[in-house]
């Protein structure tokens, strides 16, 4: 098994990487890369990559222990709501463990989503003149954006089922931002077990 030095961007990782997290041949990732085990897209030089928390779910999914490599930097974060007063409670609570870009509009949110290529988006699911289980589907539904994981944010309790099987990682009830916290570190694999 190579034995390498760990990637320096923290963003992406390649199948040596995952060799080293998994302890298990390169051979082996390449094969479960292509049986669809574990998500991964190819470079025009047709080498596998990986995205850090697509690396994550594998890792949790088979019980494999979560490498320092992945504890590195400070995930991305996009939060979307249209309340200045939770955008700075968010801010206070967040900004010291990830590095968090805050909108009022969520139309430029949108726009912003598409080349800052966050980890996770926080996001109120009703705001003026914004679906946002549609929003949800959209996301999904989009190669580029396919991979964001999305947090619910939100004081509507009546559209966590539905919020959850449109896509969303988890269903926060607004103002209770230490469980906001908790999920968005457990997602990005900062939790410590």
């Amino acid at each position: 098994m190579n034995q390498k030095e760990p990637s320096t961007n923290p963003e992406l990782f390649t199948a040596s990487d995952m060799a080293r997290f998994c302890q298990v041949d390169l051979k082996t990732i390449h094969n479960w890369a292509d049986k669809g085990e574990i998500r991964h897209f190819r470079t025009p030089g047709r080498h596998l990559r990986f995205r850090r928390l697509d690396v994550l779910d594998f890792l949790r999914k088979y019980g494999y222990p979560i490498p320092e490599d992945l504890r590195v930097g400070k995930p991305k974060v996009v939060a979307i709501d249209d309340d200045p007063n939770v955008l700075a409670s968010l801010r206070r609570v967040l900004s010291r463990r990830f590095d968090l870009t805050a909108f009022q509009d969520p139309f430029d949110a949108l726009v912003a989503v598409g080349t800052q290529q966050p980890d996770a988006i926080i996001l109120d699911i009703k705001m003026p003149g914004l679906d946002g289980i549609r929003l949800l589907d959209r996301l999904k539904a989009l190669e580029s954006t396919s991979h964001i994981r999305t947090i619910i944010y939100s004081s509507h309790e009546d559209m966590r089922q539905e919020a959850l099987d449109g896509g969303a990682y988890d269903f926060i009830l607004k103002g209770e931002v230490s469980s906001l916290r908790e999920s968005l570190e457990r997602l990005m694999g900062l939790d410590v077990a």
